[in-house]
């Protein structure tokens, strides 16, 4: 009952490599954007709040559609990005760019809790005691939030394993090359007679979320003990 072909291996390990890369990507950047929306006093935080949640409320597939436009031949930023002979769509680029966009509203909504919980004496003395921003940040800030950069992290690395929608319409569905399980399932659903190989794929992405959810809890438990 339980089979994986070469491709669907690959698939896996594809899966990996882009949740992975997305989160890492994501992660500084999901950090400063919930920075700035939980402790800072810029101007427009309403747009910049509803800008990055745009993806939790467009479905993937528009989402993915918009970074077509953006990022393809005829795009602007595709225009620029082909000076330097750098190609996004139907790449394993294009699939990270699309998990780290779509997973990238998780991480900052998690992080921004942890920062905005944080008690803001704390970081006054800091400053007060003659502390500079950076140092304020990696001695107090950061570790005072950091069981909520991990839950952030690890919502983040689930989402990208899942994405569908904006990865098949900006990476397409190319096995050996943008293929992950996901994608490869869709595929084994449409085809006749594919349902036992869409099943093992199926039971391997809940072995991995599994995976991912008991790592996450055993490490939040650590850094509550410390």
């Amino acid at each position: 009952m339980f089979s994986l072909t070469p491709d669907d291996i690959l698939a896996i390990k594809l899966s990996v490599q882009v949740a992975v890369t997305a989160t890492i990507i994501a992660l500084p950047l999901g950090f400063g954007a919930a920075y700035l929306l939980a402790l800072s006093n810029i101007r427009g935080k309403a747009v910049l709040e509803g800008i990055i949640n745009l993806p939790l409320v467009l479905p993937p597939v528009v989402t993915g559609y918009l970074l077509l436009l953006l990022l393809g031949r005829n795009g602007w930023l595709g225009k620029v990005l082909a000076l330097f002979d750098i190609r996004i769509i139907f790449t394993l680029r294009g699939a990270v760019i699309a998990s780290a966009v779509v997973g990238f509203p998780l991480l900052v909504r998690s992080i921004r809790i942890g920062l905005e919980n944080i008690d803001k004496q704390y970081i006054q003395a800091s400053r007060t005691l003659g502390a500079h921003w950076w140092d304020t940040l990696f001695t107090i800030t950061i570790p005072l939030c950091s069981r909520a950069i991990l839950a952030g992290t690890t919502l983040m690395f689930a989402r990208s394993l899942g994405e569908f929608g904006a990865t098949i319409v900006l990476a397409g569905n190319m096995p050996g090359v943008t293929q992950t399980i996901p994608l490869a399932i869709y595929q084994y659903t449409s085809t006749p007679g594919g349902d036992r190989m869409a099943l093992s794929l199926c039971l391997v992405s809940i072995l991995l979320s599994f995976v991912v959810l008991l790592i996450g809890e055993a490490a939040n438990r650590t850094l509550a003990r410390n």
